[in-house]
């Protein structure tokens, strides 16, 4: 009797997971198989039994339509890179989808599912009109944006900004520190030098610029000196070039502090009133630029005369 009523327990676990992947892949129910009653709750070994498959059930790939995911967690990317999407698309569109994307349930819509990471392949699925392959997680908001931030810092392709974005904006959700490391991966010097550019470049000039992935934190800093009290529509204005890199650049040069004038030269001339020379100083010294050849030959053969009758006439 123990035996058969521990095989019900698995073949309810089992049916229960079956119907459950179903359902998430919208497939119907088959009709040959008998209706089972609803699982008993089950403790000791039975119940450790279920369990295992309960928890097998949730580490499951299932099918989801792709318009039945909607967008979730923080705003990571700030390049939308229509080229890499398409080439995405092709790529899924020859190979398939090799790597799952993780989902959740979605908190507001019964039957909708939200983005936890995988926002570009499922974007590409869907321009292909293609079931996304997940894994779908039971997840509240902290907890999906920790699993977020967990994905991005793994990634190599984010760039510091976008990090450091990311964890601005974790800031503004009420997360503490210690979750903002866990999330990225990084000590709390990392993500305290992260949150000090994003703190001095304002939001709005992070988003006109881009990703910018040639610019690290000190160049974000110098950046950020340079706009100083600015007023931000102005420097966002000065964001113009065909990608975020030569947005940065712009914005970089554009800010420049400004150089004092040169000195205007002194303009020696004759009694006639023809230039002979201009006089200037230049880093502290005296430069003189001779426009009469003829008399350069003659000053550079007679100087050292010239300057002994200059200091026996300075010394009387």
């Amino acid at each position: 009797m123990a035996r058969k009523n521990l095989l019900d327990g698995l073949m309810n676990a089992r049916n229960e997971a079956e119907a459950s992947a179903r359902k998430a892949a919208g497939a119907p129910a088959p009709a040959d198989r008998p209706a089972t009653s609803p699982p008993r709750r089950q403790t000791g070994a039975i119940g450790a039994v279920s369990q295992s498959l309960a928890e097998l059930r949730t580490r499951a790939l299932v099918e989801v339509p792709a318009d039945l995911i909607d967008d979730a967690g923080l705003k990571d990317r700030l390049d939308t890179d229509p080229e890499g999407l398409a080439e995405l698309v092709e790529s899924l569109r020859e190979y398939g989808q090799q790597v799952p994307v993780m989902l959740r349930h979605s908190p507001n819509h019964e039957g909708r599912y939200e983005i936890v990471y995988g926002r570009r392949r499922v974007q590409a699925l869907r321009k292909l009109g293609s079931p996304v392959r997940a894994m779908v997680r039971d997840l509240d908001d902290r907890s999906l944006v920790v699993a977020q931030g967990q994905e991005n810092a793994a990634r190599k392709d984010l760039s510091f900004i976008e990090k450091a974005n990311f964890a601005r904006q974790m800031v503004e959700g009420g997360f503490d520190r210690k979750v903002i490391c866990d999330a990225l991966h990084v000590d709390k010097t990392v993500v305290s030098r992260m949150l000090a550019v994003a703190k001095e470049v304002p939001e709005p000039v992070i988003e006109a610029i881009g990703a910018a992935p040639s610019a690290g934190r000190d160049r974000w800093l110098a950046l950020a000196r340079r706009i100083g009290k600015r007023p931000v529509d102005q420097v966002v204005a000065l964001a113009s070039g065909d990608s975020s890199d030569a947005r940065f650049q712009t914005v970089f040069d554009a800010l420049a502090p400004q150089r004092a004038p040169a000195p205007t030269p002194e303009k020696i001339t004759t009694k006639n009133g023809a230039l002979l020379a201009e006089a200037q100083r230049r880093g502290g010294k005296p430069v003189m630029t001779l426009h009469d050849d003829s008399f350069a030959d003659w000053l550079r053969e007679n100087m050292a005369r010239l300057h002994e009758e200059f200091s026996r006439k300075d010394g009387e």
